[in-house]
């Protein structure tokens, strides 16, 4: 289902005479349901400081150590109403896929209590589940882009208010044919004892399972480089998974124009014909926002403002850490000489990343964004016979309209 170029560039034609202000475009009120609708595009950058791997290699490759693409296109319409009722219809032209396409129904009126239809985010995941426009640094955090279960079609049941929430959600396939596939469940709780303006304390839990496609299962991960063909970690095909169980914890914490928040993934793999497999990862990441905007918090994930003189725009400063582990295993010296160690499991290796960035929002629809992403990683290579370090660095850049 590929979308015309024509429509994209209509689209963001038509996004240019929206107000300032604004941002979405108010459609019309059709069988009692506001309609709007908004968009988001971004172009992407990423310049390979290469140590082993060609990070841009493999059927990608280009002879250089650079890569450019138009990472998102994103066309999206709302409506609210009839009554209590909410829905959205999402694509992305670039990906050729659907977005949040579903139907939303707030018990009692109430926006913290609602049942919900269609394809969604699961409830897991306190950066997956934030804005994508609003993101931090240019790629998540290798953790949430390997154990975090976005959009997939399913039912979801929510609750809460102003400082707690529970979620819970029943899930299949994703709505987009020859993608993401398993049926599972999963659920989401948070609680902000401190929760004023300008002010918050964030605790969430979250646990996912879910059937493997095919019995089939690889874990592996970029190196914060969403351009990258390689990944400097990876455990290889496992044929014998059945089922995926992962726990994860989150905290954050916004003080005035300071954001700090980690999260703790924790995924098991369930095997027929071997051990079960285990693997982890986290990430603590702080955020500076030096023109002095602070940050909105809304059914436990926060919301990015505008900034309070559109005109100067709002700078941010940002640091991230990042460390993974796809090691469970052993590797011993073979009893026969010259022959190579012997494996006992699953060596996929370990990934520690340091990003630092600084984003820059003018007005309500513009945003541009810098980072630079340092690399440590390790993983066992059968011709090496050992273990062997890749150590690269990445210049990132991403300019983005939204409205």
């Amino acid at each position: 289902m590929k979308l015309h170029r024509q429509l994209l560039t209509a689209a963001v034609a038509a996004a240019l005479f929206v107000p300032a202000a604004h941002a979405e475009v108010a459609i019309d009120v059709i069988g009692g349901s506001e309609i709007t609708f908004e968009g988001l595009v971004q172009a992407d950058g990423n310049w390979f400081d290469n140590d082993v791997a060609d990070l841009n290699g493999g059927d990608a490759a280009n002879g250089k150590d650079s890569e450019f693409e138009l990472r998102r296109a994103e066309l999206v319409l709302k409506g609210k109403g009839p009554g209590n009722v909410e829905w959205v219809v999402g694509y992305d032209a670039k990906a050729d896929k659907f977005l949040d396409t579903n139907i939303k129904y707030k018990l009692g009126g109430n926006s913290n209590h609602y049942l919900q239809l269609g394809q969604y985010k699961q409830p897991n995941s306190l950066e997956e589940l934030s804005s994508t426009k609003n993101n931090d640094f240019i790629s998540k955090a290798a953790v949430t882009n390997t154990y975090a279960v976005a959009r997939r079609l399913g039912g979801a049941w929510g609750y809460g208010q102003d400082n707690w929430s529970v979620t819970a959600s029943a899930f299949g396939r994703e709505l987009t044919r020859n993608l993401a596939h398993g049926s599972g469940y999963g659920a989401r709780g948070t609680f902000a004892p401190i929760n004023e303006k300008g002010q918050v304390l964030h605790f969430g839990l979250s646990y996912v399972a879910y059937d493997t496609d095919a019995d089939t299962l690889r874990v592996r991960a970029r190196p914060n480089a969403d351009l990258a063909t390689v990944r400097l970690v990876d455990s290889g095909n496992m044929v014998d998974t059945d089922r995926v169980t992962t726990l994860g914890v989150e905290a954050m914490y916004i003080g005035g124009p300071f954001k700090a928040q980690g999260e703790y993934y924790s995924s098991k793999a369930k095997r027929m014909a071997n051990d079960n497999y285990t693997s982890d990862g986290f990430y603590v990441s702080g955020l500076w926002n030096i023109t002095g905007e602070t940050w909105g918090y809304k059914g436990g994930v926060p919301g990015t403002g505008l900034p309070d003189n559109p005109g100067s725009g709002m700078w941010q400063l940002g640091a991230r850490y990042d460390h993974m582990d796809l090691n469970d295993g052993n590797l011993s010296a073979n009893p026969v000489a010259g022959r190579p160690p012997i494996v006992d499991g699953v060596l996929g290796g370990k990934m520690d990343i340091w990003t630092v960035g600084v984003n820059y929002y003018w007005r309500s629809n513009t945003k541009f964004a810098l980072n630079y992403v340092m690399v440590d990683s390790e993983k066992y290579s059968s011709s090496a016979r050992g273990f062997v370090n890749d150590d690269p660095n990445i210049l990132e850049a991403r300019l983005q309209f939204f409205w």
